[in-house]
């Protein structure tokens, strides 16, 4: 489904990005619409893709994770087959929160979140190294979180 946004349906987009709880009275409110208009607009951004889904932001730290870590990997092989196997792999790690395919020298970088060093090098040593047709992993330790914004930046409408 196609949609073309209106400058309704990128504050939509705004306030749903920084409250995914907020009510659709209180979202109707925000953006000047009625609460029925502003549902339709809504289900129209998640039926077309735009909103992808709902979730809780967690502080990793105060849940007992305070090691986030970034590992860079190269693979043997690049043909298609040999991506998706990793990918398929990767899929089942849950210390990796994120991972993308990255042009250059490295051609994955995984954001990884563990509760010690002890617990990220075990992973490191005995899953990530050990996965078929990783050649190597290049590890990076963050020293602090200077900034946490996901979504995308709506800061203007088009």
């Amino acid at each position: 489904m196609s949609i073309t946004l209106d400058a309704t349906d990128w504050r939509i987009l705004r306030e749903l990005q920084a409250d995914g709880r907020i009510t659709n009275i209180a979202l109707a409110g925000k953006i000047g619409l009625s609460p029925p208009p502003c549902l339709r607009r809504v289900r129209a951004l998640e039926e077309a893709g735009l909103v992808t889904g709902y979730t809780a932001l967690l502080d990793e730290a105060a849940l007992g994770f305070s090691l986030t870590a970034f590992a860079m990997v190269r693979l043997h092989n690049q043909a298609e087959a040999d991506l998706r196997a990793f990918e398929n792999a990767l899929l089942g790690w849950p210390m990796v929160r994120e991972a993308h395919m990255l042009s250059g020298e490295s051609d994955y970088m995984l954001k990884c979140v563990a509760r010690d060093l002890t617990a990220f090098q075990a992973f490191v040593l005995d899953q990530l190294t050990a996965a078929p047709n990783v050649a190597s992993v290049k590890t990076f330790l963050t020293i602090r979180k200077a900034k946490r914004d996901p979504g995308v930046p709506i800061s203007v409408q088009p």
